[in-house]
């Protein structure tokens, strides 16, 4: 039969979610039929695109919540468009596999009908929903409750779990109560050809160095804490560093804010949103690259895609210790004390800068761990295997029910 598949994910629009659209390229390349049904943004207005042999489709969406209400009518809004197209899409083009691609845990809800007609759901798992919440709001009120039930239910109802890294696959197994054999660990690196271009020695502000980051400007990605790492080292007499931090997020107003309260504008620039070749030539001009994350269990179990983009990049890294950050990044990285917070950090970057043979040492180990190990070519395999499982599911009902028909 040919096999085709849904893959759902409503944190970002397609292709600019690289996970899902690598996803999709690669079971496209295996010979799967694939639809990808995403939210619409001022980058993918469109409703409907074919690209590249995948029909992507684009529900409308709400306001961006903020606070609890908020959230609950985003959520619930793009889950009502999330319902109404996959109806469309199966009528209109069928599927045998659903993947819901999580933040949040609530689209196995779109999935739980179409079980009924033999549809397998593979819950591709990027964020663990109520460590998530608590690094937000810092409590274990209704709503984080809420977040403990959606997870168990999206397990519930999961043919196969997806899991980003070691840690993901303990939770499935633990929390989850998934079988072993129903995980698949795909890990999110680059692309081999994701490497580092020219130095722009322009985006160094007139100073000998440049700290990079990459990410999403949110409370748990701690850049308040790299904003006091600046100010702590121009304290120190130190005025040779800029700090770049590119990307955007709903605390992004909020740092520039604060950037210009500490009397920082001179030391660190936030570009928002930049197109692909800049945000390269950006950190391929970096002499460090940063990971802020605030020390939290959350940020402790995942894994940052922008470690491994780093990585790719060939450069040295500081962040704070955590389970997942450091399994990445291995001798690639310095790792901050967390309970040393701001000075910790500070003495480390400073170190890996005033030490070009440690950075070189560092970035190397990391690019080669990326070619030999950590690319998302050596991701694919175990991608294809989680799809191998979900339909030999189907294989199995399928071969039940003909055999019960014959008696």
């Amino acid at each position: 039969m040919n096999k085709k598949i849904l893959i759902i994910v409503e944190n970002m629009p397609v292709p600019m979610d690289f996970r899902v659209w690598k996803e999709a390229l690669s079971l496209r390349d295996a010979g799967y039929e694939v639809v990808v049904l995403c939210p619409r943004s001022k980058r993918a207005p469109e409703g409907h695109e074919f690209r590249d042999g995948i029909h992507i489709y684009r529900h409308p969406v709400a306001k961006e919540g903020t606070g609890s209400g908020g959230y609950v009518r985003e959520y619930a809004y793009a889950l009502f468009w999330e319902f109404l197209y996959s109806w469309w899409i199966y009528l209109r083009h069928g599927f045998h596999v659903i993947q819901g691609c999580n933040p949040p845990d609530d689209i196995f809800l779109v999935a739980l009908p179409f079980k009924l007609f033999g549809v397998k759901y593979i819950f591709d798992h990027h964020d663990v929903n109520p460590e998530l919440y608590l690094s937000k709001y810092g409590k274990k009120d209704f709503f984080y409750k809420v977040q403990q039930w959606l997870e168990r239910s999206t397990f519930r109802c999961s043919d196969v779990v997806i899991s980003t890294n070691n840690s993901y696959r303990e939770i499935a197994m633990t929390r989850g109560r998934i079988c072993a054999d129903d995980i698949f660990v795909v890990r999110n690196g680059p692309d081999q050809s994701f490497k580092a271009v020219p130095p722009n020695p322009a985006l160094k502000h007139g100073k000998r160095y440049l700290v990079g980051y990459v990410g999403v400007m949110s409370i748990q990605e701690g850049l308040d804490i790299l904003l006091d790492v600046a100010l702590r080292i121009k304290n120190l007499g130190r005025r040779d560093i800029h700090f770049t931090c590119v990307g955007k997020g709903p605390e992004l107003p909020s740092l520039r804010k604060m950037t210009q309260e500490k009397q920082l504008e001179d030391m660190v620039t936030f570009t928002g949103f930049v197109p692909d070749a800049e945000l390269v030539e950006i950190l391929s001009t970096a002499d460090v690259c940063v990971n802020p994350d605030r020390p939290c269990q959350m940020n402790s179990l995942s894994t940052m895609i922008k470690i491994t983009e780093y990585m790719a990049l060939g450069k040295p890294i500081v962040q704070f210790e955590g389970t997942e950050g450091r399994f990445s990044a291995q001798d690639a990285s310095l790792y901050s004390n967390g309970d040393d917070g701001v000075v910790d950090f500070s003495e480390k970057l400073l170190w890996l800068l005033d030490h070009p043979e440690a950075r070189e040492r560092m970035g190397q180990f990391g690019r080669t761990r990326i070619e030999k190990e950590l690319a998302w070519e050596y991701s694919v395999q175990n991608l294809l295997a989680a799809y191998e499982r979900a339909f030999s599911k189907i294989r199995r009902n399928h071969a039940f029910q003909t055999d019960s028909a014959r008696f």
